[in-house]
């Protein structure tokens, strides 16, 4: 082996960003040895080859991945390494969430405030309910309130919506029993999801504001903790008192619709409504007839899948209302029977004829 195809240990780790002490760490450790120790003075030299994996594990160690973990990235193939390093990487955020929502309850005890007077609910609604509106949360660093659910909370009704600014969803819950105070804020949205499991399994739970968030207790008196956004909330009854009245009404079948929408597959489904019923039209522009009751004028509408189809799909009941102001007017998505779930939905622009 000539001097060329080896590195001495300081130029390997000039190479790799691995310090000296680091390589001697991981080679004792059976993770990356010398190609070549030399046996009179015990100095370490490395190969070319080597490089590639030197990095690699330099890397893997930079987003905290446990030196065990490492090893078994390293000697996996590409597919399994992959399914490693994601797994690393939800469980860390998992670990960080969760660490936010305990200092943010440490900090709630030290704040000297008792709680509201707490809100019982029947947990699975609550959980049906928080699930809902959830699809209309998103995540923008230069808007972090649009991943919040903004409660309200009143004597007789409790309400929680999420918008993304293209859909809002709003659903109301009648408490277990009534309360004399109420109270508005808007809560973490990732710490409402991360509660949901223990929600879904209680029969009753209760809600109660503190100062640096919500209580959620649970059945057996489990208690968990949810961030609040200091961020204002869009004035969503603002906008729904401003909307145009409704010209056209669709009532459809959800499965009916739904099933549509999953055919066509399209990224901008249009709807055709016309007295006799509703066509929904694909990117290959062949249409789905849908069976519907329409009242009102003919209307075509376009709007993105990724906004309709949740809006539909998180509805309750097997009915559906489809309240419709124009082509360029937001739709309002409810239930014909159970009308405390109201999704709203931006249309985007037909497109140009030639």
């Amino acid at each position: 082996m000539s001097s060329s195809e080896v590195m001495s240990i300081g130029s390997f780790a000039q190479r790799t960003g691995l310090t000296a002490s680091a390589l001697r760490f991981y080679a004792d450790s059976g993770f990356l040895a010398p190609a070549r120790v030399d046996a009179g003075s015990g100095y370490r030299f490395y190969e070319q080859g080597q490089v590639d994996r030197a990095v690699l594990l330099r890397r893997l160690r930079e987003i905290g991945m446990p030196l065990a973990a490492v090893g078994d990235v390293l000697d996996a193939d590409a597919e399994r390494a992959v399914r490693l390093v994601e797994e690393h990487v939800r469980k860390v955020l998992g670990d960080a969430a969760t660490a936010q929502r305990d200092a943010a309850s440490i900090t709630a005890s030290w704040a000297g405030e008792p709680p509201s007077e707490p809100i019982a609910l029947s947990g699975p609604v609550f959980a049906a309910a928080i699930e809902q509106v959830l699809s209309a949360t998103t995540r923008e660093s230069e808007i972090p309130v649009l991943n919040g659910v903004f409660f309200e909370c009143g004597p007789e009704a409790v309400t929680v919506t999420a918008t993304d600014r293209y859909r809002s969803a709003t659903r109301t819950l009648l408490p277990v029993e009534q309360v004399t105070v109420g109270w508005s804020a808007t809560v973490h949205a990732d710490d409402l999801r991360s509660v949901l499991s223990g929600v879904h399994r209680s029969h009753r739970v209760s809600v109660a504001l503190a100062r640096n968030g919500v209580r959620v207790v649970l059945d057996g008196a489990a208690e968990q903790h949810c961030r609040l956004l200091a961020e204002p909330f869009p004035d969503h009854r603002a906008m729904l008192e401003a909307l145009p009245a409704v010209t056209t009404r669709v009532a459809v079948e959800k499965v009916d619709l739904l099933r549509a929408l999953e055919v066509s597959s399209a990224a901008e489904p249009s709807l055709a409504v016309r007295r006799d019923g509703l066509t929904l039209t694909g990117d290959s522009g062949v249409g789905s007839p849908v069976p519907a009751l329409v009242t009102g004028p003919d209307l075509d509408i376009r709007f993105q899948l990724t906004t309709l189809y949740p809006a539909v799909s998180t509805a309750i009941g097997a009915d559906l209302l489809l309240d419709l102001r124009g082509a360029e007017q937001p739709a309002t998505v409810r239930s014909a029977d159970h009308g405390d779930l109201t999704a709203l939905v931006m249309p985007i622009p037909a497109r140009s004829r030639p």
